[in-house]
């Protein structure tokens, strides 16, 4: 269980980031929900489970808005014991969408917007975060990992891979403080409540991720710098 830890997790209007956020309540966890699209679901679903929500509107990709994010949780709470990194720009092929484009045809200001987001977000909420971590000498910080693409999701994969190693060298850094950093994916192709319903009647929906992410906030330090999966209900260093 999770009572009174303070958990806040960024891209959690919808998605994957809504599912966490629903799995961390039901630890007893209070929450911090950011996105920069419109939270009034996810918090009305969140305070019908009795839960003790703060709701911030935030870019990830916005230092000022990212480093008041944490300000405003901290003030609220009191304390910061999980972030996890989720906000991200997807590229849901497997929904049926367009391909992005390849790279000879790829516009930068495209790239930085997905490099920015997913890369770029992580290492600003990470960075405003941990300060107020090293300070209660402990936290937690699960940062969004997911592979395979293929034509068409360079971008994407890249800023994966590049948080991969973000997560290792982090690791590293805040290992004195006992903060604990790990990445982690979802456990595969997703098709969350936005994904059309041919997609929807595919795949496998958010509940795939099980209890993985409660579990990633619970982690050893043994475990920090790496990436971990769900085997058999537990958590292993992913080889």
């Amino acid at each position: 269980m999770l009572q009174g830890q303070v958990v806040l997790v960024t891209g959690s209007s919808r998605g994957i980031g809504r599912y966490i956020a629903h799995g961390f309540a039901k630890q007893g966890a209070s929450l911090a929900v950011a996105d920069i699209e419109p939270l009034d679901n996810i918090v009305s679903e969140l305070r019908a489970m009795e839960v003790d929500v703060l709701p911030v509107s935030a870019d990830v990709t916005n230092e000022e808005q990212v480093r008041d994010l944490m300000r405003q949780v901290s003030e609220r709470f009191g304390r910061i014991d999980v972030l996890v990194n989720n906000a991200a720009i997807v590229p849901h092929f497997a929904w049926g969408n367009p391909r992005w484009a390849p790279i000879r045809e790829m516009e930068k200001s495209f790239w930085d917007r997905v490099i920015g987001t997913n890369l770029g977000g992580t290492f600003l909420c990470s960075k405003h975060v941990l300060p107020y971590m090293r300070k209660q000498g402990s936290g937690h910080v699960v940062n969004l990992y997911g592979g395979g693409g293929g034509v068409g999701a360079a971008a994407y994969v890249v800023s994966k891979d590049a948080i991969k190693s973000l997560t290792h060298f982090i690791a590293e850094e805040e290992r004195d403080a006992g903060i604990c950093v790990v990445a982690l994916s979802p456990g595969g192709t997703i098709a969350t409540e936005t994904a059309p319903e041919e997609a929807r009647q595919r795949l496998p929906g958010p509940e795939l991720a099980g209890d993985r992410f409660v579990l990633a906030a619970q982690a050893g330090m043994d475990m920090s710098g790496h990436l971990l999966d769900l085997k058999d209900g537990r958590l292993v260093i992913d080889a």
